[in-house]
Order: C-alpha cells, then sequence, then structure tokens
C-alpha cells in the first residue's frame, strides 16, 4: 500500500467498491483477511502447474467476498504465467442446455481469456500471436531468412511439434488444423482466413459445413463437445510456454434456479463429469474453480445435493463443523470476517478514497468504530452482514463527508450511533477494543 495505485484502477475500484461489483483488476490493493482460503486456492495453481488438475467450490452468500476472492486468485493466476478464462452463469449461459446456452458460456470463457500482456480479456489472438512470433524470432536468429520457404517450412514443423500430441485427443485433429490456418493466414496475409480460425477457436461456427467450407475442419466446438476443447486449450497453452489453463465460474446459482428438473440434472451430471475428470487426472494443466451461495450448493431439493453422486462426493465429512474447518477437500465455505478485519478494511478504503480524491478523512478511529458498531448492531448483523455492505455504506459516508464540508460525522450518524452505544454494553471480548491504526 506504500505505493501508488494507479488513476485509472483507483477510478475502476472506487466506482466499483460504491456499486457493490467486483472490480476486474486491482482486487490486491484492497484485499483484506480470506489468508488461509487464498493460500489453499494458491496451492491448486502449484499442482496444476505440475502437470495435475483441481477443482474447487467456492461458497458464501451474497456479498460474502466470493467474486472477489476469485478475481483475486484470477489476477495471481495471471502474473504467475497461467491463462485465465472466466464466465458468470445467466438463464442464457449454462453448463448445458438447448438453444446454445452451453457453447454460450465457452464463448464467454474464450471473450475473456487473460494473460500477462492481456489481463483484461481477449487474450486467445495474443496467446497464439506471441508464440508464433517467439518462434519465428528465433529461427531467424538461427540463421534462417525472414520470409524464406526455409523458414516457413520450420515453422510449420514448430507447429506440428506441439498440436500433434493433441491429435489423439478429442477434437484434437480439428484444433490443430485451426492452429495451422491461423499461421499460414498470417504468413500469406489473408485476413480472411485468420479471422475463419479465430471464429472457430471461439466457437462461433453454427454447422460443420460451413466450418468444413471455410477451414477444412471436420467438426465445431459446440454445446455438447465444449468442456473437451478447454482440455485442449490447457494443454495447447502448456506446451506454449504458459503454466496451464485456470477456468472460473461464478454466478452458479443460475444453475439452482433451472426450474426443469431435467435441465437442471444435466448440468450437474456436466459438473460431475468435469469433478471425476479433474479429480482424476484426466484434465492435465487445468483447474476449475465454481463459485455458488450456500443454496446452490446444499439445497436438497434443487441444489448440487439433490443430485446424489455430486452430495456423496461435496457433502462434509464427519469430523468437520462447528469450529473446525478443511480447506483441503472441494468446498471451500466464506464465513464472516472478524470485527478487526472489517475494521482494516475500511482503513484500506480510507486510503484509497484519500488518494483517489485527494481529500483527507476527517474520521477519528473512535468514529470508523462507530460507524462499524452500528453496522453491526443490526439484528443477524453479528453473523450475517457482508464485506459489500460494510463498504457500500462506508463509501456513501465518505461521500457524504466530502461533498457537505459543514456536514460532521456525528451529525449525518450521530442518532444511529448513540442509539447503539446505549442498547449495546461494553464487552471485555470486544474485537475492536484494541485495535490501533
Amino acid at each position: 500500500m506504500e505505493n501508488k495505485v494507479p488513476k485509472r484502477i483507483l477510478d475502476l475500484l472506487i466506482n466499483a467498491l460504491a456499486a457493490g461489483v467486483v472490480p476486474r483488476v486491482g482486487a490486491p490493493y484492497v484485499a483484506i483477511g480470506r489468508g488461509e482460503e487464498t493460500e489453499a486456492l494458491l496451492s491448486d495453481l502449484k499442482s496444476v502447474a505440475d502437470g495435475g488438475s483441481s477443482l474447487r467450490f467456492l461458497v458464501g452468500r451474497y456479498g460474502s467476498g466470493k467474486s472477489f476472492l476469485l478475481q483475486l486468485i484470477r489476477g495471481y493466476a495471471i502474473e504467475n504465467g497461467f491463462v485465465t478464462a472466466d464466465a458468470d452463469l445467466s438463464p442464457e449461459r449454462r453448463l448445458c442446455g438447448g438453444n446454445g446456452s452451453g457453447i454460450a458460456t465457452y464463448r464467454e470463457l474464450i471473450k475473456n481469456m487473460s494473460c500477462k500482456t492481456s489481463p483484461e480479456g481477449g487474450a486467445l489472438q495474443a496467446v497464439i500471436s506471441r508464440w508464433l512470433s517467439e518462434k519465428q524470432t528465433a529461427l531467424i536468429r538461427s540463421g534462417l531468412e525472414n520470409g524464406s520457404e526455409e523458414l516457413s517450412r520450420a515453422m510449420k514443423k514448430e507447429i506440428y511439434g506441439v498440436t500433434e500430441a493433441l491429435e489423439d485427443k478429442v477434437g484434437g485433429f480439428d484444433f490443430a488444423t485451426a492452429i495451422s490456418k491461423y499461421y499460414t493466414a498470417v504468413v500469406n496475409g489473408n485476413d480472411e482466413l485468420r479471422s475463419c480460425a479465430v471464429r472457430w477457436l471461439r466457437g462461433e461456427y453454427l454447422t460443420k459445413t460451413e466450418a468444413k467450407k471455410e477451414l477444412g475442419t471436420q467438426g465445431i466446438i459446440n454445446d455438447d463437445n465444449w468442456y473437451d476443447y478447454l482440455k485442449l486449450i490447457a494443454e495447447f497453452v502448456r506446451k506454449i510456454g504458459y503454466k496451464g489453463l485456470m477456468v472460473y465460474i461464478d454466478e452458479c446459482v443460475n444453475l439452482y434456479k433451472i426450474s426443469n428438473r431435467i435441465s437442471r440434472e444435466n448440468n450437474y451430471e456436466k459438473i460431475l463429469s468435469i469433478f471425476n475428470d479433474t479429480l482424476q487426472g484426466k484434465a492435465p494443466y487445468l483447474g476449475f474453480v465454481f463459485v455458488g451461495t450456500p443454496q446452490f450448493l446444499e439445497d436438497t431439493r434443487r441444489g448440487l445435493f439433490s443430485y446424489d453422486a455430486l452430495r456423496s462426493r461435496l457433502a462434509d465429512g464427519i469430523l468437520v463443523g462447528g469450529e473446525f474447518k478443511n480447506l483441503a477437500g472441494p468446498v471451500i465455505r466464506l464465513v464472516r470476517l472478524t470485527d478487526s478485519e472489517l475494521f482494516a478494511l475500511i482503513t484500506r478504503i480510507n486510503k484509497l478514497y484519500s488518494e483517489r480524491y485527494g481529500y483527507e478523512i476527517p474520521l477519528t478511529a473512535e468514529e470508523m468504530k462507530a460507524f462499524l458498531s452500528m453496522s453491526l448492531s443490526k439484528a443477524g448483523a453479528d453473523v450475517m452482514i457482508t464485506p459489500r455492505e460494510i463498504i457500500r455504506g462506508y463509501i456513501s459516508l465518505l461521500h457524504i463527508l466530502r461533498q457537505n464540508p459543514s456536514a460532521s460525522f456525528s451529525a449525518v450518524l450521530g442518532d444511529a450511533v448513540k442509539s447503539v452505544k446505549a442498547d449495546k454494553p461494553s464487552s471485555e471480548n470486544d474485537e475492536l477494543a484494541d485495535f490501533e491504526l
């Protein structure tokens, strides 16, 4: 926090946090707590980089910080040499289903594909072009002349060396064809052919006939096989210098909301297939994180636990519960941040806000504690309060104080804070009592 935060990221952070949405970039600047959960997810990156695969379910209430933690881990993965792909599920985007809802999720994942040089998405072409450029530069340095037939043959040999190992896998031959055609298009300056190759890799062809005519492939990426192509992409990016592919799927509660039982169970069957593949090591260099609410996981009528094969794999063991947790299992549950962590969070918000607006925060530590006490005094808030609610309320307070210089903390929240102090006796166990800035 000693270094200045770039102004563009500051703007995105403050605007996103004030609106209650998760910033796509800059998450480390405001990250507080969740150390054990973060460490558990980072351990998955090590497993994937070593040739393994992983799958986690990140579960928590709305506003508990699931999506924020997801973006934080995504940023770590990118910085450490992974390619990432993320998507939010919706009524139009599922894991499988009619009307193209499965391939719609694949397309969203590819659109949001990110790497170190393209951290905000759109990295598909960047990944391929970087690899081809590096190979071509290496060959030219070895003595081959730029634009020569020898260089073209050598490049095709390099490409074949990477794609050959993929050809015996499901869809591997067509995938290799698309990559080869992309290179041919680049060399010949054929923008139309390059566009066709990218369209195929993005899953945008609707019929096999059209794809065969324009690109020469025998199949297309569709609702039924898009997961197989994610496995191919994971191995491909590994072969061209990245550590693997991490896939982050948020808003899985939309699967829980599917009213048709057969359609819902088909989606759960897809999750089971991914679960089995990753845990049995059949998807090397590929990791998944599914994010959802407790209802999405635990509801025995419509959640994952309604599907017996998943419930038997995901239900907590008999030794887990109460004060004990197991972060080595497939399910990571987010509990409420402690009072001290919430106080540290609004202290961090102070620094970002002050830097963004050049505004000296006029609040004392006691007033900040009073704001938290007021927020936690609502019925059930001691257990159910979320970081989103705290952050939105606190930034609103800062906005009011900044835009109304004559206003004071006591004038804005005085009555509410006095009511809290009158109703809540002091406690020796108050986490904030000994907290210092």
